[in-house]
């Protein structure tokens, strides 16, 4: 079935992947209203969020970004520009839309600062994979002993809340919440 777990020069060895679909970066109401008529039709997101890191003791940021995709289509949501609108709370709160992440939690009460709301259909992919035997829960271990793929951790501590998100940047915070649909659906077809 699946390993347990796998070590760093394994991990190495493996060969690179990253999202290359099509990357919505939305920041204006008119990006919004799309993104919101599309993720709402859907029954299956890939789930994350991505915080400007603090490296000063007792400094907090609230979350920047929140990323949900598709097979093919990542949604890059703004939070620091634009909030978390009620129809982003609405799919957040829709039990009909599995939204699959790792280590949500966290994730899930930093969008709760901004708008209020009662989570329904996440899936947490660190107690979903346990069922398959593995040990490993690290999106980057995951995507390694499900998929045979390495994704890299570059960006993750760039600034989330910079005017303008590098290309690289978007690729990043696309395929972090890519890779959890895909571990998700390649567990689920075995």
């Amino acid at each position: 079935m699946y390993r347990e777990s796998i070590d760093k020069d394994e991990l190495a060895e493996l060969p690179l992947i990253q999202f290359e679909g099509d990357i919505t970066l939305v920041e204006s109401k008119e990006d919004y209203l799309d993104s919101i008529e599309y993720l709402s039709q859907q029954t299956l997101l890939g789930f994350d969020t991505e915080t400007k890191p603090a490296f000063k003791k007792g400094v907090v940021y609230e979350v920047a970004l929140l990323q949900l995709a598709t097979v093919d289509r990542a949604f890059l949501f703004r939070l620091n520009k634009i909030g978390l609108p009620n129809g982003l709370k609405n799919i957040l709160e829709n039990p009909d839309i599995q939204k699959i992440g790792v280590a949500i939690r966290d994730d899930i009460k930093g969008l709760q600062k901004l708008n209020h709301f009662k989570p329904a259909g996440f899936i947490e992919l660190q107690d979903h994979v346990k069922d398959f035997g593995i040990q490993d829960f690290s999106l980057k271990k995951l995507s390694a002993i499900v998929l045979g793929y390495r994704i890299s951790k570059a960006q993750r501590v760039t600034n989330w809340e910079a005017p303008d998100l590098t290309e690289a940047q978007q690729i990043y915070a696309a395929t972090d919440a890519w890779i959890s649909h895909r571990i998700f659906e390649s567990l689920n077809q075995q």
